[in-house]
């Protein structure tokens, strides 16, 4: 008798708290779209120096300016970005493989090539929106 009244006691108050706790509904994260990218950055993007060509890059390829490539200082390598010209509204699609900008106040390095698609190469720097897409 007495075993049966303690377990009675633990099942009444294991139920009593169980209907007192509360449990959060979990909602997925969002998923990045076209409208709401997954991560946005603004702020003044340049482009490598020429002396910089056939150099090994932080990923461990070698730098092409022919091709669309970018730096950055925290996006993963492989992360393919869209950079748009806020001025002109012309846009390039590159991929991060390298780090960097190390001039204090710019988010990015294009290739020569991602550069001159979007800006005359004269302009040296350009006001960019900087959008991840994969």
């Amino acid at each position: 008798m007495r075993f049966f009244l303690k377990a009675l006691v633990v099942l009444l108050i294991s139920t009593f708290m169980w209907g007192c706790s509360t449990v959060k509904p979990t909602t997925p994260p969002q998923q990045p779209t076209a409208e709401r990218p997954a991560y946005v950055e603004t702020g003044k993007v340049s482009f490598y120096a020429h002396h910089h060509q056939s150099k090994k890059t932080a990923s461990g390829e070698i730098y092409d300016f022919k091709l669309n490539t970018a730096a950055h200082r925290t996006l993963a390598f492989g992360t393919m970005v869209r950079v748009t010209n806020l001025k002109n509204g012309k846009n390039v699609v590159v991929k991060i493989n390298d780090r960097g900008p190390f001039i204090k106040n710019r988010i990015l390095d294009l290739s020569q090539a991602a550069f001159r698609s979007i800006a005359d190469a004269s302009k040296g720097v350009i006001e960019a929106r900087v959008e991840v897409i994969e």
